[in-house]
Order: structure tokens, then C-alpha cells, then sequence
């Protein structure tokens, strides 16, 4: 189940008592008699689920990083905090935007669900805006028949879980003002056809063996992980409504496996 529809439950349920007891217990009870337990504890725990639940729907909420598809620029076991309203104000559990603020920029790092199972939360960069034509070909990234910036920064060389070691290239790419860090295998296709879904939009979007080119819908983006080579991404699975988006990624705040990485900028 949703945390947010448990937390949402949990706070109709101890709110709920707490308004019993205001309203009609207390006036019943015996004076100096005490409360029942279930009403103490409901009562000490409102005003803190009341605080979470309305940090993590309108502040800022924490995910972890399951997989390396953004690798460098977040690692695999990272702890990280999502703006929720710098998109705009959205409901809790439904998600519909009731105040909007600012638009996704090419560039941003984006928590959104997953548009295969929603239920499910994705992070990637967010390259492709409304009306945008994306091109991948070649291991470069062109836009609206820009090439964006790619500088050759290194190599980069991880493991992955399985203790497969993995060989890669670090570029530097820019888009639009915004530059950050990539990974891109030499040995690798561009897209593996083979994976690629009938999503909705599909004939948006050409494919090629060298490549792959796709027109971006009115109110949707185009997402593609850091690690190009080892990322299921808007290649396969299509766009990101506007509808389906949670937050921009700012911060790492922990992890357990490399303290050097508390407090990086995203």
C-alpha cells in the first residue's frame, strides 16, 4: 500500500478520536479520571503524523536509489529529498496539481511514477520538454537539431551488484544552461529494440538500429538516466505526464556505504 494513503489514514483515524474526545468524551468522563488508552494515543500521536504527512506532501520527501541508472550522479544507495513544490502544490494521494509554480527545465534530476506502474517511483534527468524533438544517435543527444555539448571527461569504471565490473566513458554534457555528468558505453547500442514497449505515444517516435527520435507530447517529458547504457528509460517505456510527476531531486542527505556523499547538491 502507499505510504502516503497509510499516512493519510492514520491521520483521519488518531484526528478523528482526538475530535471525540474534545468534543464529547472529556465532557463525560469523571473529573481527574483518565483517558482511555487508545485516546492517549491517539492524541500523542496526531500532531506528529499531522507534521510528516504534510512535509513529505508539500515540502520535501526522502527515496532511496534502488539501481545505477543515474550513476555518477547518484549512486546506489543513496538517500535523497525530492522537492514537492517546486512543480506546484499538488493534492495528496490523487496528485493533482491545484497550484502551479514552475515547469520541469531540461536538466533537472525528476522523481516521477512510473509510467508502466504507477505505483512504482522513478528518478531520471529530464531531457526532452513539451513539442521537443529528441534525437539519441551515436551516443549524443540532440534537440530540436541542436547536438547538445558532450566534453570526454575520463573514464569511469563500477561494479555492479553481482560484482560485475563495468567499463565506461565519463562526457560531460550540457543542456541548455545546465551541465552535468554521463556515462556512456562504446560497446553498447544506442536503444536494444528488443525492449522497447508499445507505450502510449509510440507513434511519436522512430527507431532505428543507430538510433532513436521522438516528438514530445503536449504536457509530457522525455527522461533518460546519466548511465545512457545501463538506464530503462523514456527509449522504452515512452513520456511522463505532467500528472505522473512527484518532485525534483536536490540533495543527498545519506549513505551508509560513502559519508562523503552526505549533503551533495543534485
Amino acid at each position: 500500500m502507499d505510504f502516503a494513503l497509510i499516512m493519510f489514514v492514520l491521520l483521519l483515524v488518531t484526528g478523528s478520536i482526538w475530535l471525540l474526545d474534545r468534543y464529547a468524551l472529556a465532557e463525560k468522563r469523571a473529573t481527574g479520571a483518565a483517558e482511555p488508552w487508545w485516546v492517549e494515543y491517539a492524541k500523542s500521536f496526531f500532531p506528529v503524523i499531522l507534521i510528516v504527512f504534510c512535509i513529505r506532501s508539500f515540502l520535501a520527501e526522502p527515496f532511496k536509489i534502488p539501481s545505477g541508472s543515474m550513476i555518477p550522479t547518484l549512486q546506489v544507495g543513496d538517500f535523497i529529498l525530492v522537492n514537492k513544490f517546486t512543480y506546484g502544490i499538488r493534492l495528496p494521494i490523487i496528485n493533482q496539481k491545484i497550484i502551479q509554480i514552475n515547469d520541469p527545465q531540461r536538466g533537472d534530476v525528476m522523481v516521477f511514477h512510473y509510467p508502466e506502474n504507477p505505483s512504482i517511483d522513478y528518478i531520471k534527468r529530464v531531457v526532452g520538454l513539451p513539442g521537443d524533438i529528441v534525437e539519441y544517435r551515436e551516443k549524443h543527444l540532440t534537440i530540436n537539431g541542436i547536438e547538445q555539448v558532450q566534453l570526454s571527461d575520463g573514464d569511469y569504471n563500477y561494479v555492479e551488484s553481482g560484482l560485475n565490473f563495468v567499463h565506461t566513458e565519463r562526457k560531460m554534457e550540457t543542456l541548455g544552461e545546465r551541465q552535468h555528468a554521463l556515462l556512456v558505453n562504446p560497446n553498447m547500442p544506442n536503444v536494444h529494440l528488443g525492449s522497447v514497449a508499445e507505450f502510449k505515444g509510440h507513434e511519436n517516435c522512430t527507431y532505428t538500429e543507430e538510433s532513436v527520435r521522438c516528438r514530445v507530447p503536449a504536457g509530457h517529458y522525455f527522461m533518460m538516466g546519466d548511465n545512457r547504457d545501463n538506464s530503462r528509460d523514456s527509449r522504452y517505456w515512452g513520456f511522463v505526464p505532467d500528472n505522473q510527476i512527484v518532485g525534483r531531486a536536490f540533495l543527498v542527505w545519506m549513505n551508509f556505504s560513502d559519508l562523503k556523499r552526505i549533503g551533495q547538491s543534485i
